[in-house]
């Protein structure tokens, strides 16, 4: 497996935050491309010139206009809308270089994307997306919610193992070189009839919800969500937040 020179490269964790509000999905993925190749490009300089630069890390935060995307290893006919009929609901869609199946992203959702060297951290993917979850875990508890995993199901979900069983974030990554890209989407005020036209993550007979359907209220703030999405992240990844 390719690695760094980690005797030569500084651990940094130290996380660049970035909240760009709302944003169309494909100006992300490319902003979020470059993030990605500049960190590989510092890998790839240390590992050719034993350079021993620090390989930085990054956070985006967005909020979507509707759009579907389908991760590499995904169904099409996960959406159960014809392309050419998603103008009339006002969404795009896009075939993209992450994990898992089809998504939706919208207004009301707080979409979290990391931008990581995983080697200023640890080196394993699956203990990334658990404590990926666990970040959401831990914030949806400050809410009173218990939110769980689902055994072999990526994401975090609520009444795991009971008929009940509804999905409140959805997550997907795409890691190269130990760098992370793409990450998570915790419906807080979410249109939730936008799921209507899909089967989520491919999983069928399974429901969504969102963060102010379960407390019963028209909206919860997200400003205060993301709040809390950092405390526990960095607590997590013992990493320090840092302005872009």
């Amino acid at each position: 497996m390719w690695r760094c020179n980690l005797k030569n490269n500084l651990l940094n964790k130290t996380i660049y935050i970035e909240d760009l509000g709302s944003r169309d999905y494909k100006q992300t993925w490319e902003y979020q491309e470059r993030l990605f190749q500049e960190i590989l490009d510092v890998k790839i300089a240390n590992r050719r010139e034993n350079a021993g630069r620090e390989t930085p890390n990054y956070f985006l935060f967005v909020e979507h206009p509707h759009v579907y995307t389908l991760g590499k290893s995904g169904d099409i006919d996960n959406l159960l809308i014809t392309e050419e009929k998603l103008s009339a609901i006002n969404a795009t869609f896009y075939k993209i270089n992450r994990g898992g199946d089809i998504t939706y992203h919208g207004p009301g959702q707080v979409v979290g994307y990391p931008i990581l060297d995983l080697e200023n951290f640890f080196t394993d993917i699956h203990k990334y997306l658990r404590l990926l979850e666990e970040a959401v875990i831990l914030t949806l508890e400050d809410y009173g919610l218990k939110a769980q995993r689902s055994e072999g199901e990526t994401g975090v979900w609520l009444d795991v193992g009971t008929p009940f069983a509804r999905k409140i974030c959805a997550m997907g990554v795409r890691a190269s070189r130990w760098v992370t890209m793409h990450g998570f989407a915790l419906n807080v005020n979410t249109d939730l009839g936008y799921f209507d036209h899909m089967i989520p993550c491919g999983i069928k007979g399974k429901a969504v919800t969102s963060l102010n359907v379960e407390l019963g209220v028209a909206t919860v703030s997200t400003e205060t969500v993301k709040e809390k999405l950092k405390h526990h992240f960095a607590a997590l990844f013992e990493a320090e937040w840092k302005a872009a």
